[in-house]
């Protein structure tokens, strides 16, 4: 029996998850920018431990601005069975969903590309592979579209366990060439000898990779599709929230695990094993938090900025790609800013901010949602 068919009928939208999303794009699309520079108005300098929770470690560690990108892709995931259950109820058959994943997978990658700048360039020599988000989201959707559609839950669940088992054998037992086995460096790896093995002189020639690392963005998918079964579920709320949070203990514990006593390292830049679990539990306790206060206890107008955001989080995504807000606002506000010392520093990005803001509230009121 297919898992699409074995759980109660709960299909309509969970302001959480668009919710959730929405606070994950806040941070991309500006956020980082204007809550430093606010900081910075009553902390100065700001202290080094908090600065790093605002960017990526150089290799090894977790910081906050590492949870950006699994975040994006779980909550991908945590809307798959909800979004399939509403295709399937309007008789959309097997093939039809699957020519939606097809296509949706190359949409992403072609945006993926345009946003890194890549595409729109038309030189060949300039083109380059990355780790894009929107990339790293259509591969994990890809995998984790046919493994909804083919597996019962626990085949899925299973599945993602699966992947990350293989990917960490694969890193850690096969030798790599001028190094030999388990060398997990920067610039020697098993996961950057395939890449530069495969894409060759368009390798994106940074410590990102992208094929290995395949395993883990499903996984990462996956995990997220796991909670969204819980979420449609007929467990009651309480119960849903405390399978949330357990989730998320779990997955913790499980990446501590491996990183501590398997030896495989948290690393951002090759997604390792250790660093999806570790991800995915902060993912489940941010959703547990998020579902028990607005869709259980019931307090969501503070939500409303974050759901204007995470309806439309696609098109937010390309468009602070493609346009220069920051330009725009500097044209409107930034001679002012200029003779406001300290606070024009946060007027500038606040601008900025609220500019993207404010266009994705006017597509919001209008009901404009662009899907793919």
């Amino acid at each position: 029996m297919h898992a699409m068919s074995q759980v109660p009928s709960t299909t309509g939208r969970i302001a959480s998850v668009d919710a959730l999303r929405g606070f994950d794009m806040f941070w991309i699309v500006g956020g980082r920018t204007a809550v430093l520079a606010f900081i910075a108005l009553f902390v100065d300098p700001i202290p080094e431990w908090l600065r790093y929770q605002f960017r990526h470690p150089e290799w090894i560690g977790f910081s906050g601005w590492d949870l950006i990108m699994p975040l994006f892709l779980f909550i991908v995931g945590t809307s798959m069975p909800l979004a399939f259950a509403r295709r399937m109820e309007r008789g959309q058959s097997r093939k039809q969903l699957y020519l939606k994943i097809v296509r949706r997978t190359l949409i992403l990658i072609v945006l993926g590309m345009i946003a890194n700048g890549n595409l729109l360039t038309f030189d060949l020599d300039k083109s380059r592979v990355g780790s894009n988000v929107l990339e790293a989201i259509a591969c994990g959707y890809l995998v984790a579209g046919i493994v909804l559609l083919n597996l019962s839950i626990a085949g899925q669940a299973i599945t993602a366990g699966v992947l990350l088992v293989a990917y960490w054998l694969l890193m850690v037992f096969v030798p790599v060439p001028g190094h030999g086995p388990g060398v997990i460096e920067p610039d020697a790896n098993f996961a950057l000898v395939v890449d530069d093995f495969i894409f060759g002189r368009f390798s994106d020639e940074e410590t990102y990779t992208g094929i290995l690392t395949i395993l883990g963005y499903s996984a990462t998918v996956l995990m997220g599709v796991l909670s969204g079964h819980l979420l449609r579920s007929g467990m009651r709320p309480v119960g849903k929230i405390a399978a949330l949070v357990l989730a998320g203990l779990g997955c913790l514990l499980g990446g501590w695990i491996w990183e501590t006593y398997l030896g495989f390292p948290i690393i951002k830049h090759i997604w390792t094993s250790s660093y999806a679990l570790w991800a995915a539990g902060w993912s489940f306790l941010l959703l547990a938090v998020f579902y028990a206060v607005i869709d259980v206890a019931g307090f969501q107008r503070w939500a409303f900025p974050f759901v204007v955001i995470g309806m439309n989080a696609i098109t937010v995504y390309m468009g602070v790609h493609l346009i220069s807000f920051r330009r725009i606002a500097d044209t409107l506000v930034g001679g002012l800013a200029r003779q406001l010392g300290a606070f024009g520093d946060f007027l500038l990005p606040l601008a900025t901010f609220m500019l993207v803001w404010l266009v994705l509230l006017h597509l919001y009121r209008q009901k404009i949602f662009l899907r793919i």
